[in-house]
């Protein structure tokens, strides 16, 4: 742990008591990101370069991978390709340090009690899960010395606290995407911010990602701009 930081600095103390070299691992909730964004701004901050996001968040920073966990939606085609575009295109510009932990959809069938009719909805299932488990695992490894999680989902908690039990030399650093926060992660997690719109807005992927070993293209969606 870097000197004069404790688990109850401030962002800014964080900062300050960082080495340069400061290893870090980011760890962005897919859907808590997407939704922030789409309430706050539409979906024009939709393409959005992750690793490039978390380098403007710690610049001094080792970024040693950017964990992206979501899930493929089901219930809508045309969404679906979008997000499979934007996916690729991540990979095409990241490369290996960009990491994409797929949780799933599982179809659920609801009934309306008022008029007996029942239809399927789809529940995002794994990412809190997946979360949990990469931010220990990555804890018990000891191969980077800050943990930056973006996410305002208080069923984190008992993974921060895990982490703070096997490794109390870590920081953990918490941002919560636009216009979500949590009060159980501040209370953990004093080091927390909102993600900021600059940051957001100087941290678009190009609208034409090219992906050099596959020799493909992948486009901003028309209805992303």
């Amino acid at each position: 742990m870097p000197a004069g930081y404790s688990i109850h600095s401030t962002p800014a103390e964080v900062e300050r008591a960082a080495p340069a070299t400061t290893r870090t691992i980011a760890y962005i909730d897919g859907f808590n990101l997407y939704h922030g964004l789409h309430e706050r701004f539409g979906r024009r901050y939709l393409w959005l370069d992750l690793v490039k996001l978390v380098r403007k968040l710690r610049p001094r920073d080792n970024i040693v991978a950017v964990r992206y966990f979501t899930a493929m939606i089901l219930d809508d085609e045309q969404a679906l390709l979008r997000q499979q575009t934007y996916v690729d295109a991540l990979h095409a510009q990241s490369g290996s340090l960009l990491d994409v932990v797929m949780g799933r959809y599982q179809a659920k069938r609801k009934r309306c009690f008022t008029c007996g009719s029942s239809w399927t909805s789809y529940e995002e299932k794994e990412t809190d899960v997946n979360m949990a488990v990469s931010l220990v695992a990555d804890a018990a490894s000891g191969d980077h010395d800050l943990s930056l999680i973006l996410s305002a989902d208080s069923d984190l908690c008992p993974a921060i606290r895990a982490v703070r039990a096997i490794a109390p030399q870590l920081g953990i650093l918490s941002v919560f995407p636009p216009g979500r926060s949590s009060f159980e992660i501040r209370s953990l997690v004093p080091g927390n911010f909102m993600l900021g719109h600059d940051k957001i807005r100087q941290s678009l992927l190009p609208d034409s990602v090219i992906d050099v070993a596959r020799t493909v293209t992948f486009r901003r969606p028309q209805q992303w701009k």
